[in-house]
């Protein structure tokens, strides 16, 4: 199995992506195997809402299933507890025509937060791909006096847990980066968490939170009319849509570099043929220039993998933020 490094620059991903499915689509007998199935439509199961990024690159894919299967491939948006309730509904499935997309916290951070999590990630579900990824921005409202991210530590700290930050829920991306910062860097803050980007953001152009970690494409809008401001990306490199906002490691954080992401996962029953052919259209849904540019243009990074890789990957993003909440003891009695 190919171990993925927890961060991936765009070359080491690209030079990865495809390698491992050459081999196993050329098995005798596969296109034949494949192509009974499916002989029905096939839900597409996203646990969030439409219009959110999980969404988004679940109809992207989905649009080149139905062409590339001959079957209608229906998005069902089932959201509810984080995206818990809908992988839930992914892992239980058993009638063979159910596929999902699900991110980071049910995949590799829920295990670690809930204590009677329904599901386990790793029994019940495979990886078909990675789908697609996104930097944070660290942003605050410019009734904040600071300009760069050691003033901000600074004011912080001068501030022990006068300030409020908002995530979109206890366990997602953004909490935990938060988590992670203020571990970092000795500050302290109130957790608001709301239940999507769009309803935050809007407190924090009010000034009614002061800070986030917040997902580019969600904020950019905001940073550029300048109702926020923007202090640091969590990318390993300095994102296309922001040059002039620096990375954590280059105002002075290192090692802090992360991701929120979307992967294509089936029931852990699905036969390997079926995923690694998934997998493959996954890929060429991913490579249409149409695709790119819609995905581009909403602040997602292109990351098509194989099933292996996608599994290597979660498994490294649950041992570092499994990790990160088993250090910390959060914990969420649900």
């Amino acid at each position: 199995m190919t171990r993925i490094p927890p961060t991936l620059g765009r070359r080491s991903f690209a030079a990865l992506a495809g390698t491992t499915l050459t081999g196993t689509l050329a098995m005798p007998g596969l296109a034949r195997a494949q192509a009974a199935w499916p002989d029905r439509p096939v839900r597409v199961i996203v646990p969030f809402p439409g219009g959110s990024t999980p969404d988004i690159a679940a109809r992207a894919v989905a649009a080149h299933f139905t062409t590339a299967f001959g079957q209608p491939f229906v998005v069902d948006n089932r959201s509810g507890a984080g995206g818990n309730i809908g992988t839930d509904a992914i892992a239980k499935a058993t009638d063979g025509h159910v596929i999902g997309v699900s991110i980071n916290s049910p995949l590799a951070v829920a295990p670690a937060l809930y204590p009677n999590l329904p599901y386990d990630p790793r029994r019940d579900l495979v990886p078909i791909s990675l789908l697609v990824r996104s930097p944070q921005l660290l942003v605050v409202h410019p009734s904040v006096p600071a300009t760069d991210l050691a003033g901000f530590i600074a004011y912080a700290k001068a501030n022990p847990g006068k300030m409020t930050y908002a995530s979109v829920g206890a366990g997602s991306g953004s909490h935990l980066a938060m988590e992670d910062f203020m571990a970092r860097t000795g500050t302290t803050m109130e957790h608001a968490p709301y239940r999507g980007f769009p309803p935050a953001v809007l407190d924090l152009v009010a000034g009614r939170i002061e800070t986030m970690f917040v997902s580019a494409g969600a904020v950019l809008a905001q940073v550029n009319e300048g109702r926020v401001r923007a202090l640091a990306v969590t990318a390993d490199a300095r994102i296309p849509t922001a040059p002039n906002v620096p990375t954590l490691a280059e105002a002075g954080l290192p090692d802090a570099t992360s991701y929120g992401w979307v992967a294509l996962v089936a029931p852990s029953a699905t036969p390997a043929a079926r995923v690694a052919r998934l997998a493959t259209e996954a890929q060429a849904a991913l490579a249409d220039a149409r695709t790119r540019t819609t995905l581009e243009a909403a602040g997602f990074e292109i990351v098509a993998s194989s099933p292996e890789q996608a599994a290597a990957y979660i498994a490294t993003e649950a041992e570092r933020w499994g990790g990160l909440v088993r250090r910390l003891g959060i914990r969420i009695d649900s």
